[in-house]
């Protein structure tokens, strides 16, 4: 798997990272969401590069210029309902792409810290042969992950799979590492310490979605 880490160098995304991080402004849940699609953007266009571009040629209203434009055909899915500002994100760049929607939660059977990966709704466009996009603001265990790959999987075989996530744990990583395919690429905002014992990321940021949306019951 070939991992880009994109806040190694100070960029305008460690300021909003620090903000979507920031308890002082967690009331805030419009700005959360405007800064998670913001990091989308970003992450958006750092993947970009790593598309196939062909060659055209574009009138304008005083002659002719050469350039490129995107080649690859793209669907952009989001994990359920946290992943939706940081899709909105990819979309504000990847405007032409296709669309998809993936429930996954996590489900305690014993009313513990184990826990299983429900999915339970997915509306998606065709990806065969075509750039897969995955995106979530929190990669933790890696697991809800892996289960919707592995559900999307179900449905054709993609061109090539990009992996987008805001934070991630070292735990998460390796998890993907070992379930995914060699030539996924996973996009990571920012690398965190660790999990704690109920396997959330330390220091993180809390609940992506609750913060984003409110409080779920």
């Amino acid at each position: 798997m070939q991992i880009h880490y994109l806040s190694e160098e100070n960029s305008v995304l460690n300021h909003f990272l620090g903000q979507i991080r920031n308890v002082n402004v967690h009331n805030d849940s419009m700005r959360f969401r405007r800064n998670i699609e913001r990091i989308g953007e970003i992450m958006a266009y750092e993947l970009s590069k790593e598309l196939q571009y062909k060659s055209v040629e574009i009138k304008t209203p005083l002659g002719l210029k050469k350039t490129t434009e995107i080649k690859d055909q793209l669907v952009l899915c989001s994990i359920l309902r946290a992943g939706l500002p940081l899709h909105l994100g990819f979309l504000n760049y990847f405007d032409y792409a296709e669309n998809g929607f993936v429930s996954a939660f996590r489900h305690h059977p014993n009313h513990d810290d184990s826990f299983d990966i429900l999915v339970q709704y997915e509306a998606i466009s065709d990806i065969n042969n075509k750039n897969l996009v995955l995106v979530d603001p929190m990669l933790a265990t890696g697991q809800s992950i892996v289960a919707v790959y592995n559900k999307l999987m179900e449905r054709g075989t993609p061109k090539e799979i990009h992996i987008a996530v805001v934070i991630a744990a070292p735990e998460g990583i390796a998890h993907l590492e070992a379930h995914l395919p060699e030539n996924c690429h996973l996009w990571v905002g920012t690398l965190d310490e660790k999990l704690n014992e109920h396997s959330y990321i330390v220091p993180g940021l809390g609940d992506a979605g609750d913060l984003a949306y409110g409080e779920k019951l």
